[in-house]
């Protein structure tokens, strides 16, 4: 792949403090947070893109040196603090399966508080990855109004995720409400979205059950966007108005330690490689092929230790050693 001029790619969204329990055994807590995932795994994946966060994180309980590998990195971060708890998840996975309860929570994101050395020099990425609906709406009209030519990267777990206010659990329950702000996210972002979602959010989305009506269903939408559906082992599966369903499949990785995290590196990876091609959906089809080739290696260790650089995910991808075929 040949490469552009050195990008900017900025992650929005909250920090994390994950509480991981994985067969019954419980781990110290770690930084988590699809920004952390995302920027980290991109730069190591390349030298050639300048990568950002924003953040707002609560410093009662949140200690400052999670983020050394960040700054070890040159991650450009803007943080604003505040006198709170910080977002903290609690994530308990039984076999692939995993149920997420929200402890604490860090204070919504404003849009002043995007730094002017930001807006002087726009990226020309956007990756909005909310936790726990802390990016509203309003705040994505604001941001494409700030930075009208970059292309908007969207996870969609953080936008429709319902919390029970009583005990934290979070759950993915279908409501017009729901659906209606995802459109809403849809259509204002347009031809420059790029929109991931797991199999449950997509399927939750789209009413559908199947997997082609479910990626049909987003088909719909009068635009040129670009959206994505991960299935864990069986891959993801991708889609754009007017073009053939693209089947990606997962590669095998030596081991499975820690799965969290996996989509916000194939998100990551992806853009990035998209950005970097010529826009063919033959182009977009490698994009996906690096960027699942990328996650593989995220869950052979734990937390977000696991990514690599583009020599390695491009050694990976040549060897097709696939878990099992998509679709």
């Amino acid at each position: 792949m040949k490469e552009k001029a050195r990008i900017s790619v900025l992650f929005i969204g909250h920090f994390a403090i994950d509480t991981i329990i994985r067969f019954k055994e419980k781990r110290k807590p770690s930084l988590g947070g699809s920004v952390s995932f995302g920027s980290l795994a991109l730069s190591k994946y390349t030298e050639k893109a300048n990568v950002g966060i924003i953040s707002n994180v609560g410093k009662q309980n949140f200690d400052p040196r999670l983020l050394n590998p960040l700054k070890k990195k040159k991650i450009n971060i803007s943080i604003k603090w505040f006198d709170t708890l910080n977002t903290n998840f609690i994530l308990n996975y039984v076999n692939h399966s995993r149920s997420l309860i929200l402890k604490s929570k860090s204070p919504n994101l404003d849009i002043n508080d995007i730094p002017i050395k930001i807006k002087e020099n726009p990226p020309e990425i956007i990756v909005l990855v909310p936790l726990c609906n802390e990016i509203t709406i309003e705040y994505v009209k604001d941001i494409l109004k700030m930075f009208p030519e970059a292309y908007m990267g969207i996870d969609l777990q953080g936008f429709i995720r319902k919390i029970d206010p009583e005990n934290g659990i979070v759950s993915y329950l279908f409501d017009e409400k729901l659906l209606e702000n995802v459109k809403q996210l849809i259509t204002l972002i347009g031809d420059k979205l790029i929109l991931k979602g797991s199999e449950n959010e997509m399927k939750l989305i789209s009413g559908k059950e199947d997997l082609f009506e479910v990626m049909e269903f987003f088909n719909g939408f009068d635009n040129e966007g670009i959206y994505i559906m991960t299935l864990g082992e069986a891959g993801s599966m991708i889609t754009r108005q007017g073009e053939k369903i693209l089947k990606i499949p997962a590669f095998t990785p030596d081991t499975v330690v820690d799965e969290t995290g996996a989509g916000d590196v194939y998100l990551a990876i992806f853009l990035y490689e998209f950005y970097n091609s010529d826009f063919s959906w033959k182009a977009i089809e490698s994009a996906a092929l690096y960027a699942s080739s990328a996650a593989s290696f995220l869950v052979e260790k734990k937390g977000t230790n696991g990514s690599k650089s583009m020599k390695i995910v491009f050694k990976r991808l040549c060897q097709k050693n696939y878990i099992a075929e998509c679709g």
